[in-house]
């Protein structure tokens, strides 16, 4: 048998595995969101059946039919409106923030490439905190609310788009020029519920992509920047600046970083790229321990479980392989779990 048909049985046995795992991974998403967020929405009294589990529920659905970014992001933006009363999703792109799509403003087209003023204000205090902040139109930017108008409730909300902990997107709800709603828990749940699916996504696509034959694998990949695309055309976009360093705690942690050339770079590449599926999994399905270990600096306690079966998984992979010296495993685990500070995983952690 030649390769390519053995690799176009591998892909479709791979493909035909993930598509009986989504059912349960979409009940899975839909579950752990609102079990972050179910207490704030009691504090609201949602009783409502707009405010329900059950409607909240059917909206993600809604999110999770998409198969695409493009379809998810949009899908998100039209279930915004059924907890307020007008909403718009901004780019974050090298220190700017600029339209992507609006929903229900009086002119949708005009959000697109508007450029939302980041470095003071309610918006600055998102990007620095990283959680959804309410805050009055007073306290947003002018340029932003002499174009579109003053919400008739002058209350406002920004929640970040969080992907592969990077905050890529901005969702801006108010409750409208006319009057509506502004459900801020509820938002949080979209916007959290669409985080968490545009991963699964990824994790489905890298797996097909790579021929991972393994349906159960702990693995949630690096996600795609589904606004790789989008260039504003307003404004001076900031260069990010990266500080050189020698070798990350990360790197000092796991051993040498450089992958070699020919088939030996191929293997590297590969275990790496499996050590990041694997944290990202451990990450996907644990927000609240992942929250708390960080704070407590007992990450390993919290989720020594899932990262020894997930270590387990690794090394049986690529263990006794030319990458097995390198450690990728660790040094992602300290990379992106712990934020590339060892000490957060506590006095138990031992590679």
């Amino acid at each position: 048998m030649s390769e390519n048909r053995v690799e176009e049985i591998i892909r479709a046995a791979v493909t035909q595995a993930l598509e009986r795992q989504l059912a349960s991974l979409r009940e899975t998403v839909v579950q752990e969101v609102l079990r972050e967020v179910g207490p704030a929405l009691a504090r609201n009294g949602e009783s409502s059946t707009r405010g329900s589990s059950a409607a909240l529920q059917k909206a993600i659905s809604a999110i999770q039919a998409g198969t695409t970014q493009k379809e998810i992001l949009r899908a998100l933006l039209d279930n915004t409106v059924l907890y307020s009363g007008r909403a718009a999703l901004f780019v974050v792109k090298n220190g700017a923030a600029t339209g992507w799509q609006g929903i229900a403003f009086g002119n949708n087209d005009a959000i697109k490439d508007f450029p939302l003023d980041i470095g003071s204000g309610l918006a600055s205090r998102v990007m620095r905190s990283r959680a959804s902040e309410k805050g009055t139109s007073s306290d947003l930017d002018q340029h932003f609310t002499s174009k579109f108008g003053v919400p008739s409730e002058g209350d406002v909300v920004l929640l970040p788009l969080l992907l592969k902990d990077k905050l890529s997107a901005l969702v801006y709800a108010d409750s409208g020029t006319e009057g509506g709603t502004l459900d801020v828990a509820a938002l949080d749940v979209l916007v959290r519920a669409t985080s968490a699916w545009l991963e699964v996504i990824s994790q489905r696509k890298q797996a097909q992509k790579d021929g991972l034959p393994e349906p159960e694998m702990h693995a949630a990949p690096s996600v795609n920047d589904p606004f790789a695309a989008h260039a504003p055309i307003h404004g001076k976009a900031h260069a990010e600046t990266v500080p050189e360093v020698a070798m990350s705690a990360a790197a000092a942690w796991g051993g040498p970083t450089s992958i070699p050339s020919g088939e030996d770079g191929e293997i590297h590449r590969k275990a790496q790229r499996f050590a990041r599926l694997l944290i990202d999994e451990i990450k996907l399905y644990n927000h609240a321990k992942v929250a708390d270990g960080r704070k407590h600096r007992d990450l390993y306690d919290r989720l020594r479980e899932d990262i020894e079966k997930s270590r387990a998984t690794y090394q049986k992979r690529y263990g006794n392989s030319a990458a097995g010296a390198a450690d990728y495993f660790s040094q992602e685990l300290i990379r992106s779990l712990a934020e590339d500070d060892v000490s957060l995983l506590g006095s138990n952690f031992r590679r």
